[in-house]
């Protein structure tokens, strides 16, 4: 079964370029982006980890961690990231795990539907991972999910603010609406009364009676 909104993430230990990591220990009072690609060497994961390493600031100003996932070995990740940083011009200075076992993708139902077909006729390309992404919080619970088929590179600027607005709205009465970006109106949950949202957020642009709009509290 998936994993869906607010399951605890799977724990689990796995040697990586950082060192054996055992994921729960590891994730401490951070938050994290755990994602996945099919291959090392391969053209559209070397863009998307290269897009990841030059986006490290941006993960750590939000305390936020950053773990690919790889069915390829240790050594193998260490030769790639010198191709990485070719590409994308800066080290890719964050952990990636050796999947060689594909515990960590089964765990987290990273595998496309072939894979779990007869495996007679099946290729290495049905058994290797597509582009997941999970945001996971501090309490370990899976906030965020997206995937994306082999063939379609990731846009890691979306994730970053995907990132922004649940850190925004955790455990804050609070939503973003469609193509929110950090500054811009959030809107007021209706769990506060009109009263009760102006004093915790002062004026409110009300559009609808449902639909409640406040500056985003910064």
């Amino acid at each position: 079964m998936s994993l869906r909104i607010n399951d605890i993430a799977p724990d689990f230990t796995a040697d990586s370029t950082e060192g054996k990591i055992h994921f729960h220990e590891w994730l401490g009072d951070s938050y994290a982006i755990v994602f996945s690609h099919p291959r090392d060497f391969t053209p559209v994961c070397t863009t998307e980890f290269g897009a990841v390493a030059q986006l490290a600031p941006e993960f750590e100003k939000r305390n936020t961690k950053v773990l690919g996932v790889s069915v390829d070995s240790v050594e193998d990740h260490v030769k790639w990231k010198n191709d990485i940083q070719k590409v994308a011009g800066t080290p890719a200075n964050f952990a990636i795990i050796d999947d060689t076992s594909l515990a960590v993708a089964k765990a987290y139902d990273m595998l496309p539907a072939e894979f779990y077909l007869p495996q007679e006729g099946r290729s290495p390309a049905d058994s290797a991972t597509v582009r997941t992404v999970f945001i996971i919080g501090p309490d370990k619970k899976v906030r965020l999910t997206m995937t994306y088929p082999m063939s379609v590179g990731r846009n890691f600027a979306e994730i970053l603010r995907a990132l922004d607005a649940v850190q925004k709205t955790d455990g804050a009465p609070l939503a973003t609406p469609a193509n929110w970006v950090p500054g811009q109106d959030v809107i007021v949950a209706l769990s506060l009364d009109d009263t009760a949202a102006e004093e915790r957020y002062g004026a409110l642009d009300i559009r609808l009676p449902y639909l409640r709009f406040a500056k985003d509290p910064a």
